[in-house]
């Protein structure tokens, strides 16, 4: 019987042939329809209740000045910081995995989060630093975990369990550091470093809003231009370096971009756990397509986190949760699957 293709080869009027993967594409759509219906309904939740019609006609601009300032000032730099942490943290991971070859290659694991967290711990704790210097000082502790990473992993190039390894070392060690750090913290500033900890999008605004969108605007064309000789690489260095794939230099350039999108969405809502883990491997899941799935993982860490916040802030009653507990309890329970299917696949 003849198997049935969603692939679609188009010729543009300039003589470019692209080749499209239908189910991929019809993914990615439903994707962005789903993080846009989640960012829409988090906009209209909370004590000022505003219904969807209301919330899509003021932020067209038709709406009064009280919808106007609870929309566009109070509530949109949230739901605009979610959708770019999911979709950093999203593509990052997929980067991570696709590089080490390994599902469990994700920030998380490999330490990068915690190494952010250590460089935001110690603006905290040792120099009682403002929001913005924490932000700073996130942003270099991913820095320097990914250097670290990166150099430790080194030998004759970097390969996926030598990476994994390395990074389950890092991780330990920069988790140790922290939980240094929160011994020697006084009480107000342990409190606020645990608030931190949890990772959370209340009380963004568009001070967060737009260097994230700046990381994310000159990383994210970066990683799509590298995507074919990604691709290459999850072949083996031998055989990508035969179809003229500079391995090294291709695999520099997109875990400094990983990194770089990790540490920026980690300083700008805290280091909220396996958006990175689960976002790749659930796109690939939907999109049954071959390769990294750069930008269907992208967009299902935008919707996942969104909707994640929409839960935490819905699901709970009156309680409303940080959305770091929700992504970590629904990212916990799909790692523990993740490691019995492994298991049982005979690949750990």
């Amino acid at each position: 019987m003849k198997r049935r293709t969603t692939h679609r080869a188009v010729r543009t009027p300039g003589g470019l042939s692209l080749r499209l993967d239908l189910r991929a594409l019809t993914v990615v759509v439903l994707l962005l329809a789903a993080a846009g219906a989640a960012g829409v309904a988090l906009i209209g939740t909370g004590d000022a209740k505003i219904p969807a019609a209301d919330v899509l006609r003021t932020l067209a601009g038709n709406g009064n000045a009280y919808q106007d300032f609870i929309v566009n000032e109070l509530r949109l730099p949230r739901v605009l910081v979610g959708l770019l942490v999911g979709a950093a943290l999203g593509l990052g991971g997929a980067l991570f995995q696709s590089v080490s070859r390994n599902p469990l290659g994700s920030p998380d694991v490999l330490g990068l989060s915690q190494g952010s967290t250590a460089g935001a711990l110690v603006v905290i704790v040792l120099l009682s630093g403002s929001t913005t210097q924490v932000t700073v000082g996130a942003l270099a502790g991913g820095l320097v975990t990914g250097l670290a990473l990166y150099l430790l992993a080194w030998k004759q190039g970097v390969h996926g369990y030598r990476l994994v390894l390395v990074g389950i070392g890092v991780s330990a060690i920069a988790t140790a550091v922290n939980g240094y750090l929160l011994t020697k913290a006084d009480l107000v500033d342990a409190a606020r470093a645990v608030v931190w900890m949890t990772g959370s999008l209340d009380g963004r605004d568009w001070d967060q809003v737009w260097p994230l969108l700046a990381v994310c605007a000159v990383l994210v064309p970066l990683v799509l231009v590298n995507a074919r000789g990604l691709r290459m690489l999850e072949m083996g260095d031998d055989v990508a370096g035969a179809l003229g794939v500079r391995v090294q230099r291709v695999r520099l350039v997109l875990m400094v971009c990983a990194v770089l999108l990790t540490a920026a969405a980690t300083a700008a809502a805290g280091p909220v756990s396996f958006v990175a883990l689960t976002a790749p491997q659930l796109a690939r899941r939907l999109t049954r397509s071959p390769g990294p799935n750069l930008v269907s993982s992208l967009c299902m860490g935008a919707a996942l986190l969104v909707a994640a916040d929409w839960a935490a802030q819905r699901a709970f009653g009156a309680d409303q949760l940080p959305v770091g507990v929700v992504t970590g309890v629904l990212g916990g329970g799909y790692l523990l699957w993740l490691l019995v299917a492994e298991r049982r696949a005979g690949r750990i």
